[in-house]
């Protein structure tokens, strides 16, 4: 498949994607205008950080009048999980492809534009996220800047209800390989049930009450998938 090709289809599948952003965007910009962020400024910090968790725990330092240091280091363990996702990503990507191609494909890594990405089948092609990313991230970025102009005017229930929109994204990137893999299905299913019972163990042990939602994904997302690998190995001709 050409370049232009893997472009226009990646736009095509980012819309819904954008859609779903500049909604969600909208409380995120209502955090950055309490932080003292103005509309500009707020743009500024989503087109350059597509990450909604890691933003908001930005937004939320910036309003502590934390220190740049201590920003980095809440920003890096927010977005811890990016990291998995690279390295999942990496493994599709063309051996022969450039170091700028890579680090524009990692600035536009999340959780909707890599779930799209690594179901599509063989190697990537770069310009399936470029144009997944183009429509998808300038949304993310215009939907924060109008949250702040909006300010506190919509009602939370309606925010709430927004922001379904992306868990909606996310059943339709997970649903349909589990069709077809009793395995993915599988792991999806213990994702859920080993989730759920963290949640629980928090209500009588503090050390899993103390951990992050963030933290909680990282350790089952190493630990489920690296019990699959080690059990249902991918041939080389199927990765």
């Amino acid at each position: 498949m050409n370049n232009k090709t893997s472009f226009v289809q990646g736009f095509k599948h980012g819309i819904p994607i954008g859609l779903g952003y500049f909604a969600v965007a909208f409380s995120l910009g209502v955090a950055a205008k309490n932080a003292g962020l103005n509309a500009f400024q707020g743009f500024l910090a989503s087109i350059l950080n597509n990450a909604s968790a890691g933003e908001y725990a930005g937004f939320t330092v910036i309003a502590a009048n934390a220190s740049y240091f201590e920003m980095a280091i809440i920003i890096l363990i927010t977005n811890a999980r990016y990291l998995l996702m690279s390295c999942a990503l990496s493994q599709h990507l063309p051996p022969s492809l450039s170091l700028g191609h890579r680090m524009l494909i990692g600035h536009f890594v999340t959780d909707e534009i890599f779930g799209i990405t690594i179901a599509r089948p063989g190697t990537l092609n770069p310009y399936y996220t470029y144009g997944a990313a183009i429509f998808a991230s300038p949304a993310w970025a215009i939907g924060t800047a109008l949250g702040i102009m909006a300010g506190n005017l919509l009602p939370g229930r309606m925010v709430s209800a927004l922001s379904v929109a992306l868990f909606g994204m996310f059943l339709a990137v997970f649903i349909p390989p589990c069709k077809h893999n009793p395995v993915i299905a599988g792991c999806v299913i213990l994702s859920f049930s080993l989730s759920y019972l963290m949640q629980q163990m928090g209500k009588w042990y503090p050390f899993f009450a103390s951990m992050s939602a963030g933290t909680k994904t990282i350790l089952l997302t190493v630990l489920i998938s690296a019990v699959a690998a080690y059990l249902f190995p991918v041939p080389d001709t199927e990765a």
